[in-house]
């Protein structure tokens, strides 16, 4: 007597292994997502964010503005006015404190640097900014051998972020949880901070400047003569 050995078939006639092996690949696929044993990690949760990592903060702090000075250097250059010139412009529409002209000394470059600085503080009064709050002084450099530069420095409320290039574990290659890295985001957060011409628009927004009346009623009185007939 021969055996005959019976296979399930769905309602369509067809045996039930030709379903179940696809079911089978797709459980084992499933499967692998789960991670290690022991461990639930939920795909696509993100609980962390970039802007939370690293905010963009509004708070005090020193802008400085270096100029390089060659030790031959006898008077400022076209170039060295110029930046002189901004930075003057950058203190007068963020800050109203004193401003110092930071020269060094024990370098190669002092005498130069503190003959220079004289005309530094010229280029600040003819842009405005007044006498009384332009301050002098001196700092100390760790090599004679460095050309240390002239530093203009002022206080005033700027929008930044904290230090990029925190890396306190491997986030590239350990990706099992789906987390951003630690340093994800920061250069971004760091460079819309830079863009930010007035920090205070992130706190509230400006008022509203009044309108034009003139210019309104010649705007209107355009749309009727000329405007008002372009769609027929």
């Amino acid at each position: 007597m021969s055996s005959k050995i019976s296979v399930p078939v769905t309602p369509d006639h067809r045996p039930l292994r030709t379903i179940a092996a696809p079911m089978l690949v797709a459980v084992s696929l499933l499967s692998g997502c789960a991670g290690w044993p022991g461990k639930s990690v939920t795909v696509g949760a993100i609980p962390d964010d970039y802007r939370t990592n690293h905010p963009i903060i509004v708070a005090e702090q020193e802008r400085t503005v270096d100029l390089p000075v060659a030790s031959g250097d006898r008077k400022l250059t076209i170039s060295m006015r110029e930046t002189v010139r901004g930075a003057a412009q950058n203190y007068r529409s963020s800050a109203s404190g004193a401003i110092r002209i930071m020269v060094p000394t024990g370098s190669a470059n002092a005498g130069a640097a503190s003959l220079l600085s004289t005309q530094v503080a010229d280029v600040l009064r003819k842009e405005g900014v007044p006498g009384d709050r332009i301050l002098s002084s001196p700092y100390p450099v760790s090599s004679p051998d460095d050309a240390a530069p002239i530093r203009i420095a002022f206080m005033a409320i700027t929008a930044s972020t904290g230090e990029c290039g925190r890396w306190p574990e491997d986030m590239l290659a350990d990706t099992t949880e789906n987390k951003h890295y630690a340093n994800f985001g920061c250069a971004s957060q760091n460079n819309l901070a830079a863009q930010i011409a007035n920090p205070g628009d992130l706190i509230a927004p400006r008022g509203m400047t009044p309108i034009d009346a003139e210019r309104r009623s010649t705007v209107i009185e355009t749309y009727r003569t000329k405007g008002a007939g372009l769609g027929n």
